[in-house]
């Protein structure tokens, strides 16, 4: 059996990591500062994510959710205590498409409403629902197109107010920071209309916060910069430091019924176990701060090399765009100076490192930087 070639893949295996940086199978060291997608938040084999899953192992892999699982509770409470919506409702499931899609879903059964306004340039996943709010016609198959989705452009409230006064939006997704849209920031202002134009209409304000949850900005969300509380918040990607969880965050306006939604290997044990270790260690190492401070440090650097047309982001969420394409930079960076970086569109390049990047690995990064643009 061959493997369905849908990725292009770097001729790279990596086979080992720790912190911040990996090895390849070659035994060549890397310097990561894409963290696989911003899917590593606390680092490659922390050795006490590493303790907590093993000691899960050991007792119990799996169960189903027909019996009560005491780690998804205190999971919910290490959540809602970290993050500041402690009044909210916990429903966990294994990737950002399925929160996303679950999001969707659970905004048009509160309000009984179908068509979603989303974004352009945003990404909200592959699954039915979640790519057709994604503004990327090559991956909407023609089963995707079942219901309506209004695409604007990020920033005009007024387009928005225009959609919502039609009657018929169930919600408004919009993610914290755009990640494959190329790091692209709403104003604070624009979230803040958004949201009380979602009041206003009665239409749910979902937060994806996939790719900008978690501490990457310097606060637990991104959107927490303009002081509004969301509807549904939708995480993933940092919240196990790679293995497979994802969780929608639920307003108490919501009600829960018996079957209203539903996931197999959503909240199990070994889920929970990694979840609740990367919280401890969050809190324990300062990452939010850290990721504040180094990235920071990082925007002001780059700000000052020559060759960026423009630099955006927070925290640990930077984007790089160039006036030319950036895909022969990329490459020296990967094999010249040992650098895992990523790519949004032609001209801009992401970094999302571990939230643990240290000052003396950022500005190690910047001198190889600086030795690819030549």
């Amino acid at each position: 059996m061959k493997l369905f070639d849908v990725f292009p893949l770097w001729p790279v295996e990596i086979v080992r990591g720790q912190g911040c940086r990996v090895w390849d199978a070659a035994g060549n060291e890397y310097l990561d500062l894409y963290g696989g997608h911003a899917v590593i938040s606390v680092g490659h084999s922390h050795p006490a994510y590493v303790k907590a899953i093993t000691e899960q192992l050991n007792r119990l892999g799996f169960y189903s959710n027909s019996v009560i699982n005491g780690l998804q509770q205190q999971l919910a409470d290490r959540l809602g205590r970290a993050c500041g919506y402690d009044d909210y409702a916990l429903f966990l499931i294994n990737t950002g498409a399925e929160a996303n899609e679950n999001a969707l879903k659970l905004a048009s059964f509160h309000n009984g409403k179908r068509r979603v306004i989303a974004f352009r340039k945003a990404f909200h996943g592959r699954t039915a629902a979640a790519v057709r709010v994604t503004d990327n016609p090559k991956i909407i198959a023609p089963l995707n197109e079942g219901f309506p989705v209004t695409c604007l452009s990020l920033g005009d409230a007024g387009a928005v107010e225009a959609e919502l006064k039609k009657g018929d939006v169930s919600s408004v997704i919009i993610e914290g920071i755009q990640g494959i849209g190329g790091i692209q920031l709403p104003a604070d202002g624009f979230l803040r209309d958004v949201r009380a134009l979602c009041t206003r209409y009665e239409a749910v304000l979902i937060l994806d916060e996939i790719q900008s949850g978690y501490g990457r900005s310097g606060k637990f969300f991104a959107h927490q910069y303009a002081g509004i509380r969301p509807d549904i918040i939708t995480v993933a990607k940092g919240m196990a430091n790679g293995f497979p969880v994802g969780a929608v965050l639920i307003s108490p306006m919501f009600r829960a019924e018996y079957g209203m939604l539903g996931t197999t290997f959503g909240g199990n044990h070994l889920a929970c176990a990694a979840s609740i270790a990367v919280l401890d260690i969050m809190e324990s190492e300062g990452l939010i701060e850290n990721a504040e401070r180094i990235g920071a440090f990082l925007n002001g650097a780059l700000q000052e090399i020559p060759g960026i047309r423009e630099v955006r982001g927070r925290g640990l969420m930077i984007g790089l765009e160039f006036e030319v394409p950036v895909g022969d930079i990329r490459t020296r960076l990967l094999f010249e100076e040992k650098v895992f970086t990523g790519v949004a569109g032609a001209h801009t390049i992401r970094l999302l490192p571990p939230l643990c990047l240290a000052q003396a690995e950022a500005e190690d990064f910047l001198l190889r930087f600086r030795k690819a643009l030549g």
